[in-house]
């Protein structure tokens, strides 16, 4: 479930549509949670869908550490990709602001912990990073795991209108950490080995 202060909007004709803030939401802010109604399809589930339905799922899905994709029930699965995105998975199935996002602003994931299944091109936003790989997760996880870390201070002293739909012992879980009586699961975790990474 994404977060409740977002809408739908048309961003261009590269990218479409996207997610964007109808109101400020502060780094530390949970923004996605998976949830119930979130679809999760092994590849024997997929095996039994109309093939015709497959890219549909390719597209607007992400494999989860345990080789399942998942496709979001709401406007979650518009989140666009940014190489500096302003939000961040961690390893307990829901994703955080990792900075300030401003009214009109897109919400956006680093693809490449989402395990995509083949190597991508994405807008140049002038990073050094121009490529989404599969295994971004191995060369990426510790510069991901410390914008987590950075801003775990910052979780229990904002607004958290998901926390309701987090299970609650996966937030009994987590809870461990914020008090520093746990460390950290690290978003490597995360990783599901695709069969081809075809990185130079």
């Amino acid at each position: 479930m994404i977060h409740p202060d977002t809408e739908l909007r048309f961003i261009n004709n590269i990218v479409g549509y996207g997610v964007v803030a109808k109101k400020f939401i502060p780094k530390g802010t949970i923004t996605w949670v998976q949830d119930d109604l979130d679809s999760v399809y092994t590849d024997a589930a997929l095996s039994k869908i109309n093939p015709l339905m497959h890219s549909y799922i390719e597209t607007y899905s992400f494999t989860n550490g345990r080789g399942e994709k998942v496709l979001c029930w709401d406007i979650a699965k518009y989140v666009n990709h940014s190489f500096n995105p302003s939000c961040m998975s961690t390893a307990y199935d829901f994703e955080i602001a990792i900075r300030d996002i401003h009214p009109g602003e897109q919400l956006t994931d680093d693809y490449g912990y989402l395990n995509v299944s083949e190597p991508f091109e994405a807008e140049d936003e002038g990073t050094a990073r121009k490529v989404v790989y599969p295994d971004d997760l191995l060369k990426y996880h510790d510069i991901w795991d410390k914008a987590i870390q950075d801003n775990l201070h910052n979780i229990p002293e904002v607004a958290q209108p998901l926390q309701k739909f987090i299970p609650a012992d996966l937030w009994e879980e987590f809870s461990k950490v914020l008090k520093g009586q746990q460390p950290l699961k690290s978003i490597k975790s995360c990783y599901f080995p695709q069969i081809e990474a075809n990185r130079p």
